[in-house]
């Protein structure tokens, strides 16, 4: 019998500052798929659209959804932290990142995958169905994706928090997962405390948003969206 998959859940519903919620069905998040997994009920499974936040390297040359369907689009957010990643970034901010706790991994995300995340703003909003942004746990790289895209279309920061820290509810299920699929490094495993939900490095990159000029949507510009993809995310997930 099919399960869910870990840390599975539509973002619908959730509250945003001028007093409308969310729309079902249109963006979901999780941790890494299989192709034996069940999606959630009332909802087209596999989604039609997946945004795999992990490396090639990390992900393999198959995604798991994509034989029942799915069209997947690979945007790598953490290619700065390895030896052969396309990113280029000061050495500095990777040894931050690399070392100083989530927190200092998420700041340096901001900087080192400014360009890929606005393609995930991109691809969000273009597309004309559900859309499913996973990583490995679904925790950390989607974790920030996901609130850009939230905060970006109006939802509320304390919404945009409390669904972060939900995935602590999932971590047993993510790490059963995590034990069968490929680490990001072999060699190298992340610290213990990287299995963490902590709520200051979320609020970390909300305050970096929060205080920019324009807040998320002008951070997204200035990564070089398009005002048509900030629109069309406030379009595809209010309405």
């Amino acid at each position: 019998m099919s399960e869910p998959v870990p840390n599975l859940r539509d973002l619908g519903g959730l509250p945003t500052e001028d007093g409308a919620s969310t729309a079902y069905g249109v963006l979901l998040r999780s941790a890494v798929p299989s192709a034996d997994d069940a999606g959630p009920d009332g909802v087209r499974w596999p989604p039609s659209l997946v945004l795999d936040l992990r490396s090639r390297a990390e992900s393999g040359p198959t995604h798991p959804l994509a034989a029942a369907g799915a069209t997947v689009r690979q945007i790598s957010l953490l290619e700065a932290l390895r030896p052969d990643g396309a990113q280029s970034a000061d050495p500095q901010v990777v040894a931050r990142m690399a070392t100083g706790g989530l927190q200092a991994l998420y700041l340096g995300m901001l900087e080192v995958a400014r360009a890929e995340l606005a393609q995930v703003a991109r691809e969000v909003a273009a597309h004309d169905g559900p859309t499913l942004l996973h990583c490995a746990a679904g925790k950390d790289r989607t974790g920030v994706a996901v609130a850009m895209i939230l905060r970006t279309a109006g939802v509320s920061r304390d919404a945009v928090v409390k669904d972060y820290l939900a995935t602590g509810a999932s971590m047993d299920a993510v790490l059963r997962r995590l034990q069968i699929s490929a680490p990001i490094d072999s060699v190298r495993q992340p610290p213990a405390s990287y299995l963490a939900i902590p709520q200051d490095a979320i609020d970390a990159v909300l305050d970096v948003w929060d205080s920019h000029p324009g807040g998320t949507a002008g951070w997204l510009y200035d990564a070089g969206a398009e005002a048509a993809v900030v629109d069309g995310l406030r379009d595809r997930l209010v309405g």
